[in-house]
């Protein structure tokens, strides 16, 4: 059944990241209810199970409704059965939390005391906005140097859009390509060289896996095995390479906010909007869906609790 789990996630297009959490949450669910197999179980046991997370395991909301989609997809999608329950099944509200935000000060310490790949790619994220996967996945041509702007392609929710591309980086972009692509040289040589495709452009284009323009611009130092296809082929760069590096850049500097890659996308919409960019802008920059997204940057922008003047200030001598 986990094999036709698998087999339905890549008819569906899901992420290799989903398809993995799918499956893990499916074999999870039916390990803690005695290996029944799930035609035999039904509402009761799905929220037994979703409270046993939230209770004994403390899971994040997000966890926990991960686990919910998973099961969702089991016996929509999978196994082919809609019962009543499954539109009774309450998610769990996830917090609204305010994003971690560096100050520019902050960016500055943290960016110099990188060096190497990180630190260009650290730059990249807090230069575009761009998120942590969509640098890892940017493909040679992609980087148009000509209209000094990079195509972000299929961001979260499948969309394409474009993002500046700035000045101080386009030296490191064309010397980063100029490396992937010898390194492509040296794998067509080896009688390699190709590069996975989306969506079965790879079938359809026969010969564009092989193409320079669609070579990863942060290639992995060594070749991988395919996950689903099984093949051996070089893959991007690891995304823990830059989550490693931007943790022990944060203790060397010493900053005590827990900074992350996704902290400098944040830092780049919240700095724009202090300088003036309006929100419309940063919402396509960002990829944002709804603007409701892109909005809790200006709650982060009303400094000092809502940018009111405490009464303590106002006493003399206090």
């Amino acid at each position: 059944m986990l094999d036709q789990v698998r087999a339905r996630c890549r008819v569906r297009h899901l992420s290799v990241r989903t398809e993995r959490a799918y499956v893990g949450w499916i074999k999870r669910f039916i390990l803690a209810n005695g290996k029944r197999h799930p035609r035999e179980m039904g509402g009761p046991e799905v929220e037994a199970f979703l409270t046993s997370l939230a209770t004994r395991h403390q899971v994040a909301a997000g966890t926990q409704n991960q686990a919910l989609a998973a099961l969702l997809f089991l016996y929509r999608d999978v196994l082919g059965i809609e019962l009543p329950w499954m539109d009774d099944v309450v998610r769990a509200k996830r917090p609204r939390r305010a994003p971690v935000v560096l100050s520019v000060e902050e960016v500055q310490r943290l960016l110099l005391a990188m060096e190497g790949r990180p630190a260009l790619l650290a730059r990249l994220l807090y230069g575009t906005g761009m998120r942590l996967m969509e640098a890892m996945r940017l493909r040679v041509k992609d980087v148009d140097f000509a209209q000094r702007q990079i195509v972000v392609r299929e961001g979260k929710g499948g969309k394409d859009r474009h993002v500046p591309l700035p000045d101080r980086l386009v030296a490191g972009l064309h010397d980063e390509i100029t490396r992937a692509l010898h390194l492509h040289a040296a794998d067509l040589a080896a009688g390699q060289g190709a590069v996975w495709l989306p969506d079965a452009l790879a079938r359809k284009y026969p010969g564009a896996a092989r193409e320079p323009g669609w070579q990863y611009v942060f290639p992995a130092r060594q070749q991988s095995r395919d996950p689903r296809e099984g093949v051996w082929r070089r893959h991007h760069l690891d995304e823990s390479v830059l989550q490693r590096a931007i943790r022990t850049a944060r203790v060397r500097v010493g900053l005590h906010k827990p900074a992350s890659c996704h902290t400098l996308r944040h830092s780049f919409a919240t700095h724009l909007l202090d300088a003036g960019q309006d929100i419309r802008t940063i919402q396509a920059l960002l990829g944002h869906k709804d603007l409701s997204t892109t909005q809790i940057y200006t709650h982060v922008l009303q400094r000092g609790g809502l940018g009111v003047r405490s009464p303590l200030d106002r006493l003399p001598g206090t």
